[in-house]
């Protein structure tokens, strides 16, 4: 049987639980930057799953890894090793250039191994008291949707009704390196910042911030841990966003387009000092490491580097953001961001013009309430970028 849009839409507002709000379009076909809805109409994907969709849609490079390792070997849990995983880590560590890694599956996952292994490490190596190890963040973050991930946020609505929180996360704004140099104490295990705020609505810090951040770090004794789960992996312009300011971190935290658009794949890179604290059962995931993740994150990984993708994301980005910025309308008030991670600040909802943008054939999603996020696959084209303008352009015009 088919169904209409109408109908799908109709039983997934009856059927879903209502945690998000979508544009009204349903999608069924996705090439490239492209991506078509159950009436045949088509459409540019400007958002890229938040990041996860830098290799495109359905990349064909990713997609013959992932049914090559289909035909093979799907799942083994970590009762046993697998032959991808060790070219999967291996490859991570080297282009991370960190000692060890640590797979899981989802950002938040990757997020919780982070904020774990950083806590042991100021318990076990530091040597602060147990059960007083603290994690300074940042303002205005995301970091995902767990418990105590939402503990550190200072986004209202995403702890309502989800208390108790959990303790030992204090926050300091963003952006301000002196703020965290002031909150360090005897018992600083670790600060986590996204070196540019994703959700946050593509907020960008001051230049030298992860400089200065880095060095406060070090003379403490801190770990300083990056999300770079929708900065890094060639969005940016660089392949993680810290190269802008050479500030190499003492681990990192990648997901989203680590898994090439097709697969779930998270992973915590960091020195054998810090991934040296987990023992045997400490921590572990029955997908994470899989052999269908460890092929795909691998070939994600290749593909990035050999098609030069952040390079890409520089040119076009740099590119981007100079039309946008030759918009003349009193509504815009800001163009930011660096590559293909760019934010339209306007002076009222966001959420109006992405409804307009996506009658129009563009795909794009407000973030922040005032922002509109623009962040296409990578391998978006110069002259894709041309029409997607036209597009914003004319809403704007109108």
């Amino acid at each position: 049987m088919d169904y209409s849009a109408k109908d799908l839409m109709e039983m997934d507002d009856t059927y879903g639980a209502h945690n998000y709000k979508p544009l009204d379009v349903v999608l069924n076909k996705g090439e490239g930057v492209w991506v078509w809805d159950v009436e045949g109409n088509k459409y540019m994907d400007m958002l890229s799953s938040y990041s996860a969709l830098n290799h495109g849609h359905r990349n064909p490079v990713i997609i013959k890894k992932m049914k090559e390792q289909l035909d093979k070997l799907t799942l083994t849990s970590r009762a046993f090793r697998n032959d991808q995983l060790p070219l999967f880590l291996k490859k991570v560590c080297e282009v991370t250039g960190m000692e060890m890694a640590l797979p899981m599956n989802t950002g938040a996952e990757g997020v919780e191994t982070a904020l774990k292994a950083t806590r042991k490490w100021g318990h076990k190596v530091k040597g602060i008291p147990e059960n007083k190890a603290e994690i300074i963040a940042c303002s205005n973050n995301f970091h995902g949707r767990t418990i105590t991930i939402i503990s550190l946020s200072t986004e209202e609505q995403y702890r309502d009704g989800f208390g108790p929180m959990t303790p030992g996360f204090p926050i300091v704004p963003y952006g301000d390196a002196k703020a965290i140099e002031n909150a360090i104490n005897e018992n600083t295990a670790g600060v986590l910042v996204e070196p540019i705020q994703g959700e946050g609505g593509i907020v960008v810090p001051p230049e030298g911030y992860l400089k200065k951040v880095k060095e406060i770090c070090k003379k403490n004794n801190v770990l300083l841990i990056f999300d770079e789960i929708q900065c890094g992996l060639g969005r940016t312009g660089k392949m993680f966003a810290w190269e802008w300011e050479n500030a190499k971190p003492d681990g990192i935290i990648l997901g989203k387009a680590l898994g090439g658009g097709v697969y779930p794949v998270s992973i915590f890179a960091s020195s054998k000092k810090v991934l040296g604290v987990f023992n045997p059962g400490d921590h572990g995931s029955t997908f994470g490491g899989n052999p269908i993740a460890a092929a795909v994150g691998l070939a994600a990984l290749d593909y990035l580097i050999e098609e030069d993708l952040p390079g890409k994301a520089l040119k076009l980005g740099n590119y981007f953001m100079d039309k946008l910025r030759s918009l003349e309308n009193p509504v815009i008030k800001e163009v930011r961001g660096k590559g293909l991670l760019i934010g339209l600040e306007l002076n009222e909802k966001a959420r109006p013009y992405a409804e307009k943008l996506k009658e129009k054939g563009l795909l794009c999603k407000e973030t922040h309430g005032v922002v509109i996020r623009f962040a296409p696959p990578l391998v978006i084209t110069k002259d894709e970028l041309d029409w997607a303008f036209e597009q914003v352009k004319d809403v704007f015009e109108s």
